[in-house]
């Protein structure tokens, strides 16, 4: 399937979802590529995986922003083959830097950089212990098996659409619970 008809699907299943991400971060090896940076040198010609560069360019095309979080040791060949891949401009945040925080740090800085609260995002990456710590953050996020394509990109859409949701509902319930303490606080001041 080529980049074209994979945007074409991936637009149709954006269309799918009234509450969508105001930003859908990436990890890059094992998540964009087939590969880790440091096994690789910055000569060679990168390729992702087959739906991935599809499923950027409908982000992109919905106005939905992209970023890429990435605990790289090797942060010089990873930016080498975004540019290589004609990919570097497309994300509004890219912080690709090796980190002991399981991906907190990158977190933290994406979202000073773009103002998006952490329940507004969405992400994508291929190991546990990096969506556990960032799930955490109250961020929505999916582990991939097999790289980044439509049906986790239609998962993980359906997860942050079910969070947001659940979100709204907590916040009905407490304004609902908070209005009727300060009526009945109220009253007992009267009285």
């Amino acid at each position: 399937m080529g980049d074209e008809r994979v945007k074409e699907e991936a637009l149709q299943i954006i269309g799918m979802f009234q509450v969508l991400p105001r930003l859908v971060v990436f990890d890059l090896d094992y998540t964009l590529w087939p590969f880790y940076c440091e096994c690789r040198s910055k000569g060679e010609m990168p390729s992702m995986y087959p739906q991935a560069k599809g499923i950027l360019h409908a982000l992109k095309e919905k106005g939905i922003g992209i970023a890429i979080a990435s605990r790289s040791p090797t942060p010089d060949i990873a930016k080498t083959f975004l540019d290589k891949l004609n990919m570097k401009s497309m994300f509004s945040a890219q912080e690709i830097f090796s980190s002991w925080s399981h991906k907190t740090e990158h977190f933290q800085r994406i979202h000073s950089r773009t103002g998006v609260p952490f329940s507004s995002m969405l992400f994508f990456d291929d190991e546990d212990r990096n969506i556990q710590a960032v799930s955490k953050m109250g961020v929505t996020s999916l582990l991939v098996g097999n790289g980044v394509n439509l049906g986790a990109f239609r998962q993980g859409l359906v997860m942050h659409s079910q969070n947001a949701e659940t979100a709204e509902k907590n916040l009905n319930r407490w304004r609902t619970k908070y209005s009727q303490q300060s009526k009945s606080s109220r009253s007992e001041e009267k009285n």
